[in-house]
Formats: C-alpha cells, structure tokens, sequence
C-alpha cells in the first residue's frame, strides 16, 4: 500500500510539473504607445506570422472580416480626439477590425473590443469608422504581421498595417492647430511667454515667417548662451531671404555649440553656413 501510495505521489507530481511547462505563443502579443498630436496612440494585437501561407487565401482571407492580428481582438485606445476617414474618434478604446481584398481593404474601428475569430459577434451597427484603403506593393516582405505609426507630422500619421508584400497605409489626422493657436496667445499674454516654442510651431507650420523670427529674436535675446536657440534664429533667417544676419547668427551658435562640446550643433551649423 505504501508502494503504490508512493508511486501515485511520484506520478502526481511528473504531471503537475509537465503542466507547468511554457512555451512560446504561436503568434507573440504586442502592445505599442505613441505620442500623436497632444495625446497617445496605443494599439494591441497578436503577430501571426506568414510562415509559408498565402495572403488573402490561407491568411486574412479576401472579402472575410478579420480580427486585424490573431488570438485575442486588437484594440486601439485613443487618449486624445483623432480623425479617421474623415470621422472623429474620441478619447477611448476601440477595436481595430478590417476586410482585406486585392484591390481596396475596408478599415473598421468598432466600439467593439471582444470581436475575435467568430464573426457573429461583430455588429455593424456599433461601427466608428468604415472607411476603404488602397493597398500597396512594397517591395521587402514582412514576414511577421506588424503594425506601426509611420510619416508622423504634429498633425497628421499612417497607422500601417504590414503583411506579405503588402502595406495598408491608414491616414489619421488630428485638428490641434486651434487649440495651439489658443495657447501661444495665451502665452504672450503671459509674464514669461514661450517665444522659442511658439517660433518653432510657426515655422514647422509655415505660418508667418516674420513673426517665427521676431520670436526667435526675443528667445535669442532672454537666452543669448542657448546655441540651439540661435541655430533656430539663423535657420528661419535663412528661408526669409536675410542672408547676412542668418550668417552672423549661424557663426554665433556654431562658436557656442563649440564651447558647450556639442558637436551635432557645430556640424548643424557648418551645414546651413554652407548654404549660405
């Protein structure tokens, strides 16, 4: 008896301790954040990978809705108001779903976060956005299914989705001009106005290149050791066709940079001198 219990105990603990074993999950679990405008982008999937398989026919099959990953649903959290297809999408989470097909891909964000691998479970009605992409040939092959935040302006990205050969570039934007607008006013109102800050989202705007410089000025002014400020200063000069003072300007940054042992400014420098 005292055999047998030891032999079941020993039996026992084999199989607890093969149920403990790990392995690595076929399609591996991804989660990406990425400041967007004023807010954050974040986006959930799992990777499947091509191994083998042929898009549209054994994967992600043309013209069947598709979970946009594999195993759990992707999702997609909005922390600040986003447009998509010409619709807004407010702070919140969203599942991400698509249909693929050869020539146009129909891109969905869903209130949905559940939809999996049973498309009965997907109600057309709870649907954000519905909009068709065109999809791209590139030429490298992805061989693990990937999505990434690419072509990121202030205000402006592509959420693209990456398969095979194939690329799905989704547009977003984001409508923050009037609110920055708003706050750099509120700033020269202010004791301390943000000159260096307001000059650079006019300049990376193309908005008023007279007033990016006169704010460069002030910065230069309430900063006269801060190179990087007046690499800035010289740079906007450059492009207003004052040829002489961006020189002066350049030579100045590039003998603070110097002095302060950064060597990505002097060379900055010695570039924009050399267009000058």
């Amino acid at each position: 008896m005292k055999h047998i219990l030891v032999t079941f105990f020993l039996a026992g603990a084999f199989l607890a301790s093969r149920s403990q074993v790990k392995v690595p999950a076929a399609s591996s679990a991804q989660t990406v954040r990425q400041d967007f405008g004023l807010g954050t982008l974040e986006w959930s999937y799992s990777r499947p990978g091509l191994k083998g398989r042929t898009l549209y026919t054994d994967v992600a099959p043309a013209g069947k809705l598709w979970r946009t990953g594999a195993n759990s649903a992707t999702t997609l959290t909005v922390s600040d108001t986003i447009i998509i297809g010409g619709k807004t999408i407010g702070a919140g989470k969203y599942g991400l779903l698509t249909i693929p097909g050869r020539n146009s891909w129909t891109v969905i964000i869903t209130k949905q976060t559940n939809v999996t691998a049973d498309p009965t479970i997907y109600k057309e009605a709870e649907d954000v956005v519905r909009v068709p992409v065109k999809p791209v040939t590139v030429n490298t092959s992805t061989e693990t299914f990937t999505i990434q935040l690419a072509a990121i302006t202030p205000a402006s990205a592509e959420l693209q989705l990456l398969w095979g050969n194939v690329m799905v570039p989704i547009p977003v934007k984001t409508d923050i001009d009037k609110r920055i607008m708003a706050s750099i006013n509120a700033s020269m109102q202010s004791a301390k106005p943000a000159y260096f800050a307001a000059a650079n989202y006019y300049y990376d705007n193309n908005k008023d290149l007279q007033q990016a410089i006169e704010w460069y000025r002030k910065a230069a002014t309430a900063q006269p050791d801060a190179y990087w400020v007046h690499y800035y200063y010289a740079r906007a000069l450059a492009k207003a066709g004052r040829t002489k003072e961006a020189r002066s300007t350049a030579e100045k940054s590039k003998q603070l940079a110097a002095e302060n042992h950064n060597p990505d400014y002097v060379k900055l420098n010695e570039q924009l001198l050399a267009t000058l």
